[in-house]
């Protein structure tokens, strides 16, 4: 896949990624995650403080990810018409509004139906950050590197990109028990309102969000959309659904687990144990031989993400739960990595960001439906119903993973080459 662009920095050939972004992005862009993370729990922890109901936070939180899930490719699309810095500023500061007016609205003797209205649009101008980032630093990589280089730089960075969603992903819903616990249920919006503010538009301006394609700087030779369902694109969403799947299942059968147990506090705590075994063999896929293709790591971590799963749900003890998260954590880490490297790899001209934010946006939405239907399941059938949810999520990312082999020999080719 030949993809060009006006590289931000001069025509010397550059010794690093970092002398090209500079020492600023990545910790930038990592802050710039933190918003969205939190808006979720900050959400749910404000409406059932407010209003007084469990159910109607389940439901808001919900809408948050509805919203983000029909919006979020549309942002990326315009990202990769216009660019990447208008789009930021101007959802940036849309989803502050959204984010005051929430604020407000919950307290207010406004109907139910308003804050459903406003969380829905919370979600809908979430500034999708960590696919445009990808996006971004695909793009540099390939214009500003040389090609030997490019496969372990990509590898690398596709690693700590998930890596980076991991742990704000752990970390943020901490930050909203902090705030919301020692301020109060206000402050985890207040605080997501200003983290925005501050670090998305930071993220926005920076010299790497001026980055353009030149060969579709005027849109007239992007890939037309339809190339954006083709067979070896689906299977990758369809992969990405899965892993939101297991990650909103397992998070909901642990809260029903610790519920029974008289320790609801701890199913977060938890969980944490399997995004940080997660986190950490994310990272360690920047050391993987490039003879280990794509494809061949989906297969091998989806099989380990199942058996932990399995696990899970025989399990009758803490223990063993504990050590079935942290066999699941070390297969999710290198598959999300392999996942959007892959998307990265396959995505049509001139439409990466777009791709990206639907991978993106595929997280969300597995992670709402997942939560939605093993709530319920938990509720109705008991924990033990509710263990056997992740389980059916990982094996669709199995599943997944073997119809990727059917994208075809010249997929698989193009996957060794560029590992």
């Amino acid at each position: 896949m030949n993809r060009t662009t006006h590289s931000p920095v001069s025509a010397a050939e550059p010794t690093s990624l970092f002398s090209i972004v500079g020492r600023s992005y990545f910790p930038i862009a990592f802050m710039a995650r933190i918003p969205y993370a939190m808006v979720v729990i900050g959400v749910l922890t404000l409406v059932v403080a407010g209003r007084g109901s469990l159910s109607l936070g389940g439901i808001n939180s919900a809408m948050v990810g509805l919203g983000t899930a029909i919006f979020g490719s549309f942002i990326g699309a315009a990202a990769d018409r216009w660019g990447q810095r208008p789009v930021l500023l101007v959802v940036g500061a849309l989803n502050c509004l959204a984010l005051i007016f929430m604020a407000w609205v919950v307290y207010s003797p406004l109907a139910d139906g308003v804050v459903l209205a406003a969380a829905f649009a919370i979600g809908a101008t979430a500034p999708q950050v960590a696919p445009m980032s990808r996006s971004r630093l695909v793009d540099i990589i390939l214009a500003a590197l040389p090609g030997r280089r490019q496969p372990k730089v990509l590898n690398g960075t596709m690693a700590y990109e998930s890596a980076a969603d991991e742990v704000v992903f752990v970390f943020g819903p901490f930050l909203v028990g902090l705030l919301a616990t020692t301020l109060h249920p206000i402050a985890p919006i207040i605080g997501a309102v200003v983290m925005t503010l501050v670090f998305v538009s930071s993220f926005a301006l920076h010299p790497t969000g001026r980055v353009r394609r030149a060969s579709t700087a005027d849109g007239s030779a992007r890939a037309p959309a339809r190339e954006l369902f083709t067979f070896g694109i689906v299977v990758i969403i369809l992969g990405v659904l899965g892993i939101g799947m297991v990650f909103g299942s397992t998070l909901t059968a642990l809260t029903s687990l610790t519920n029974d147990l008289g320790r609801p506090e701890q199913a977060g705590l938890i969980y944490g144990i399997m995004g940080i075994g997660s986190a950490v063999l994310a990272i360690s896929v920047a050391l993987f031989s490039p003879r280990f293709a794509l494809w061949a790591r989906w297969l091998c971590f989806a099989p380990l993400l199942l058996a932990g799963a399995i696990l899970m749900s025989v399990s009758t003890g803490m223990p063993m739960i504990v050590f079935a998260l942290l066999l699941m954590g070390c297969a999710v880490g290198p598959t999300l990595v392999t996942l959007f490297s892959l998307a990265a790899d396959r995505s049509p001209r001139g439409r990466s960001a777009t791709v990206m934010s639907m991978a993106g946006s595929a997280i969300i939405v597995g992670q709402s439906l997942a939560s939605a239907i093993n709530g319920i399941l938990a509720e109705e059938e008991g924990t033990g119903a509710a263990m056997t949810v992740p389980l059916a999520a990982s094996a669709l990312v199995l599943v997944a993973g073997l119809l990727n082999l059917l994208a075809g020999s010249r997929a698989r080719r193009r996957d060794l080459i560029h590992t």
